[in-house]
């Protein structure tokens, strides 16, 4: 859904408009925050020439290399980074700071986004300028990662607690811990992006002294979220080769059963085999009990085998 919204400064409290009409009202030094979500190429064209930036094209802000990602100019910031939706899929936001304006250009709601705004209306005085609001938004998307990796931690205790024995293996757990390692992955991936962005603005000379301080509070965040996602993937792996384990106790037991199987009925086949053969002088041929001798001892050899193989305890 298509959204614009402008934070302003009014007599100490923050203000929002959703046109772009507020701009020629409002002073530049007390515009805080201007939000593109999704927005028309018209006002992105406005914009710029009313704030003389440039908004990167989607492809521009999806670009690796980390010179797209972070350009630093004698008044200018511009950092892209990536933000996770609750589907795991990825959101490029581009970040602009100008003039202690922040820009942000997206394409989809984000959780991030509206938590800020809640801060922000909560505490105005806490918003100075837009490099507030800037570390404000990395700092909610760092406490959103940290939710989501506390969340994957419980699905990864919930799905060990399946794995009690191997009668509880199933190919359903091994796709579940694949597409966790998966999510693993992407959130580590997310967190290294932003904590590669949060350093070079902590290195940024624009950037307030009391922003850049907050910024080194949420790089160490970040850091300690990296034992997390660590912790996590090596419990994954963990329970990855107990599945394998319990896979094949499970196969097994299941060869062990067919061996067992085989061996009864070894003796009696081989006595079967004996009696069937067509050979004239046989004395059993003619015998009357013939067939319940022959019968009574595949019986016997079959008992002999499984008392046997119990005091061995194979059963």
């Amino acid at each position: 859904m298509s959204e614009l919204r402008i934070f302003y400064k009014e007599n100490g409290r923050i203000k929002i408009a959703k046109t772009m009409d507020i701009l020629r009202d409002v002073e530049l030094a007390e515009l805080l925050w201007i939000d593109l979500n999704d927005v028309t190429v018209e006002v992105e064209s406005e914009l710029e020439q009313f704030l003389k930036i440039y908004i990167q094209e989607e492809e521009e802000m999806e670009e690796i290399e980390m010179s797209s990602r972070y350009i630093e100019t004698e008044d200018s910031i511009v950092a892209n980074s990536n933000f996770l939706l609750e589907s795991f899929e990825e959101e490029t936001v581009s970040f602009i700071m100008k003039n202690n304006i922040l820009v942000t250009v997206r394409n989809q709601q984000l959780p991030s986004f509206n938590e800020t705004v809640r801060k922000m209306f909560a505490n105005p005085r806490n918003y100075p300028s837009g490099y507030f609001v800037l570390v404000a938004l990395l700092e909610t998307r760092v406490e959103n990662d940290a939710d989501m990796i506390e969340d994957m931690t419980r699905e990864v205790t919930t799905l060990s607690n399946r794995l009690k024995d191997d009668d509880d293996v199933s190919d359903d757990i091994l796709i579940a811990i694949k597409e966790l390692q998966e999510k693993t992955m992407l959130i580590r991936e997310n967190i290294v992006d932003r904590s590669r962005v949060c350093s070079n603005m902590l290195r940024c000379e624009l950037f307030p002294v009391e922003a850049r301080a907050k910024l080194s509070i949420i790089i160490k965040d970040i850091n300690s979220l990296f034992e997390h996602t660590r912790f996590s993937f090596d419990r994954l792996e963990y329970l990855q080769d107990t599945f394998l384990g319990l896979v094949n106790i499970q196969q097994n037991k299941i060869i062990k059963i067919f061996t067992i199987v085989s061996v009864i009925f070894l003796p009696p086949t081989l006595i079967a085999s004996m009696y069937g053969m067509n050979f004239v002088h046989m004395p059993e041929l003619q015998w009357q009990y013939g067939y319940l001798f022959a019968g009574g001892l595949m019986i016997l050899t079959v008992v002999f085998i499984l008392v046997y193989f119990k005091l061995k305890k194979w059963l």
